[in-house]
């Protein structure tokens, strides 16, 4: 894929970039790995007055980094100034407390004295996607450079503006040359360079054979990786639910981020009892989203990231259609520029087709109707994704026992999959493996050293 801006609210080609040369890419990874014996040195102190400026530049810079993921990808530009504003967050919360997570942690063996000592590990890479292009980076960076790390970025193709200006915040924080690159190349490239040494850890945002490709080289490499792949995720609505609230939540999970989150809510299983509450006002929420320009504060709905995810959208639609789903509202492209398409909502849905076991990364909603709860903890589990999922009920207790019952790496109770800086993040099943953020998220690039202490008296 070419690497270049192209203003999918129009479809407009705006900037073109070339690649780095294989020398331009040996000088980076070179200094990254130079940078890296004199910053595993540095005091938390130091690393913390770093992140803590990078922050404040990313708020302080907020209204041009937010037109910048709006322009490449089409967030909502609400949403892009937020996802700035939780990139930054990101970034102090492991300033603030990486020293506390990397303490020594002291053992009671049976002999002697012993405890864990976190050591940073080296030179760490990242395969990043466009969806959110500053938040992804942060929970990387972020946890990663304040162990001691050092890393390097490839970012999107279709976000190189973002990659380049996040790269510049780093430097005109302070940051030495070699601690965070950025680094334009292809995908192909980037599997490749997984096998260079001076590489000590992989990780990977993105599709599952993008994921597969990556994985494989780190294992035949004998590297550390963590994958956050796709998702499918459930949105079960109970008969007890508050179905006012849970519409409301339903149209965040779905349509946020234009529908193009990993985590957001695909599939919504709703008991018998209060399917048709639900599914005519969902409908009606989702029919009467205003769609257009979303660098425009009042659009509601904006363009897919580009015209490619579009036709593949609607390809979807139109398999899943032609296999026997219904369609409830939508199910077209949007007859106007730019990588738009319809908000639609699919019933009638079976195994075998397309938009039951395949991930929508758009505005479309699989709407299931189930008999009871055991059917809807079946059906959600009735995937090979496993990442994240809701459950709606008004019996919290109920809800953590069908929380428990759930095959993925997150439940939410009452609210759709979200991320914050202090919750860990990850799945299982074919959504990946490893966590980020949270205190979880700063252990995946660490050597968790054994320090034993011994008197000449004991035994062993």
């Amino acid at each position: 894929m070419s690497i270049q801006t192209t203003d999918p609210n129009t479809n407009t080609l705006i900037k073109t970039f070339e690649q780095m040369t294989d020398n331009a890419l040996e000088e980076a990874v070179a200094a990254a790995a130079d940078t890296f014996g004199h910053w595993r040195k540095t005091s938390f102190t130091q690393r913390k007055y770093l992140m803590h400026k990078v922050a404040s530049l990313m708020r302080e810079k907020k209204d041009m980094l937010a037109r910048l993921i709006t322009l490449e990808m089409g967030k909502l530009i609400s949403q892009a100034e937020a996802e700035i504003d939780l990139s930054a967050n990101i970034i102090d919360y492991y300033a603030e407390n990486g020293e506390k997570f990397l303490s020594d942690k002291h053992l009671a063996p049976e002999y002697g004295k012993a405890f864990i000592r976190y050591m940073p590990l080296g030179v760490v890479f990242a395969v990043e996607p466009w969806n959110f292009p500053f938040y992804q980076v942060a929970r990387f960076a972020g946890p990663n450079i304040i162990a001691g790390n050092t890393i390097l970025i490839k970012h999107a193709s279709i976000v190189p503006q973002c990659a380049i200006a996040i790269e510049e915040l780093f430097t005109e924080a302070g940051a030495p040359k070699g601690l965070y690159t950025n680094l334009l190349i292809s995908g192909k490239r980037a599997s490749a360079l997984v096998g260079d040494q001076r590489i000590k850890g992989v990780s990977l945002t993105g599709s599952e054979a993008a994921g597969a490709s990556l994985a494989g080289e780190a294992g035949r490499n004998l590297k550390k990786s963590v994958l956050e792949l796709g998702g499918n995720d459930a949105f079960i609505v109970l008969e007890d639910a508050n179905i006012e609230k849970a519409v409301e939540w339903a149209m965040v999970g779905r349509i946020n981020n234009n529908g193009q989150c990993c985590v957001a809510s695909k599939r919504f299983i709703v008991v018998e009892a209060v399917a048709d509450e639900f599914l005519v006002k969902f409908t009606q929420k989702m029919a009467s989203l205003k769609v257009g320009d979303p660098m425009d504060k009042t659009t509601e709905l904006g363009p897919l990231c580009n015209e490619e995810a579009a036709v593949l959208l609607a390809d979807q639609v139109t398999r899943s259609v032609a296999a026997g789903a219904k369609i409830i509202l939508g199910g077209s492209r949007l007859k106007r520029p730019g990588a738009f398409m319809e908000p639609t909502i699919l019933t009638n849905l079976k195994p075998g087709m397309a938009a039951y076991h395949e991930e929508l990364f758009g505005p479309v909603a699989s709407f299931y109707r189930v008999k009871d709860e055991q059917a809807a903890i079946d059906l959600a589990n009735d995937s090979p994704f496993g990442l994240g999922g809701s459950v709606f009920t008004s019996d919290i207790e109920r809800g953590k026992n069908v929380a428990d019952q759930i095959d993925t790496g997150m439940v939410f109770i009452n609210h759709p999959t979200w991320t914050q800086a202090d919750l860990p993040f990850g799945g299982t099943k074919r959504s990946g493996y490893g966590r980020e953020l949270s205190e979880l998220g700063i252990h995946e690039f660490v050597n968790k050293k054994l320090i034993r202490v011994s008197e000449l008296s004991d035994p062993f």
